[in-house]
């Protein structure tokens, strides 16, 4: 007596369709032939699952089998039981594409067309060049199609002939127990073609290394990290594919006055305790040019003065950002005998605790440890 499908299977006789499938697709994998080493005792096991998936995988083939314990040679709808399953081409390369790299019941296929290899280039371009935008020139390798054979690989005056093994498929299949497997061809190296005479330019290759020149825009905006895309300007496809693309990566040089916050400028700019006690006004930089402004008495050090408009092009809306402008009040670290004098009369006239910041901060201190 044969085995029991629904044992077989490892499932009740009231398992969901879903569960049938789920532990089929289990002990298919688990008694493949390919992962036995062709194995007649395993090749027999995964007939019997495929055959008892096919029973039971079909409404009325299933009920059939349930009513008489078996089914009859021909399923529902005109499908052929061939012991391994009416419909095992599809869930086989469904399930197995792994072993046979898609290929199914079809067969090797003609060599498909590859695109290019995407290339990669870094750019270091000012602060101002960012800000404002550029166009820079570069220089880039890249492979293209030989002038001389025009991406053949073979000698002037010839061409490439079909290969015979493979039948121009770039692919041959031979049997392994009761499967077919599709494998490249030796012969051509899966090209396909066989080149008698190859080219002497690219030696057979179809295609050479050339440096080109070009223009790149870069827009206005741009930081380290940004990254240009070219399209088509990468290597050239195979077998008529299209070209790569072309990534120029962005690297922005240190500015000796500017940083950036965003699209914000930020400028710190030093100014001596007497402008910041009595004010004044200074010019200060900005990417368009200096600009005046001013410093009302009294003011801090570490305190930020805005222009509006004046700092970097936003890449999505065009619109600048700000310059920061921030004071750093510097105290003289060498002092003349007249500016000590002074200084000390200053003190003595306006008291250590005259300041408003040094106020606050030690009647907080006071109010801590009283």
């Amino acid at each position: 007596m044969s085995q029991d499908f629904y044992e077989l299977l490892g499932v009740s006789r009231d398992a969901s369709d879903t569960e049938i499938k789920k532990a089929y697709r289990k002990l298919a994998q688990q008694h493949h032939p390919d992962k036995h080493s062709g194995s007649k005792e395993v090749e027999e096991k995964f007939k019997m699952i495929n055959e008892a998936y096919d029973a039971l995988k079909d409404p009325g083939r299933r009920a059939q089998y349930d009513r008489f314990g078996s089914v009859s040679g021909a399923a529902e709808g005109g499908h052929r039981d061939n012991g391994y399953g009416a419909d095992f081409q599809d869930l086989f390369s469904e399930v197995f594409s792994d072993f046979f790299g898609g290929g199914g019941a079809a067969g090797p296929r003609r060599p498909a067309p590859e695109r290019g290899s995407d290339l990669h280039y870094e750019l270091e371009i000012d602060f101002e060049e960012a800000a404002f935008g550029t166009e820079k020139k570069i220089s880039v390798q890249r492979t293209v199609n030989c002038d001389t054979c025009r991406g053949s690989g073979a000698k002037a005056g010839t061409q490439p002939v079909t290969c015979t093994t493979c039948g121009g498929r770039g692919q041959v299949a031979f049997q392994q127990g009761f499967l077919s497997i599709a494998r490249t061809c030796n012969a051509c190296n899966g090209r396909g073609v066989i080149i008698k005479e190859s080219c002497a330019d690219c030696r057979g290759h179809g295609k050479v290394r050339r440096t080109r020149e070009m223009g790149v825009k870069v827009p206005a905006g741009v930081d380290t990290g940004s990254r240009l895309r070219l399209m088509t300007e990468g290597d050239f496809g195979t077998r008529g594919g299209p070209p790569g693309d072309l990534y120029v990566s962005i690297f922005v040089k240190e500015h000796p006055i500017f940083s950036r916050d965003e699209y914000d400028v930020i400028c710190d700019v030093p100014i001596s305790f007497t402008m910041a006690a009595l004010g004044t006004e200074i010019e200060v930089p900005t990417l368009d040019g200096p600009v005046k402004l001013k410093i009302p008495h009294g003011t801090q050090s570490g305190k930020v003065f805005r222009l509006k408009h004046k700092g970097i092009a936003s890449l999505r809306s065009g619109r600048r950002g700000d310059e920061q402008v921030v004071i750093r009040v510097e105290t003289p670290t060498k002092l003349t005998k007249v500016q000590r004098e002074m200084l000390e009369k200053f003190a003595e006239v306006s008291g250590e605790e005259s300041t408003p910041l040094h106020r606050n901060f030690f009647s907080k201190v006071k109010e801590i440890f009283e």
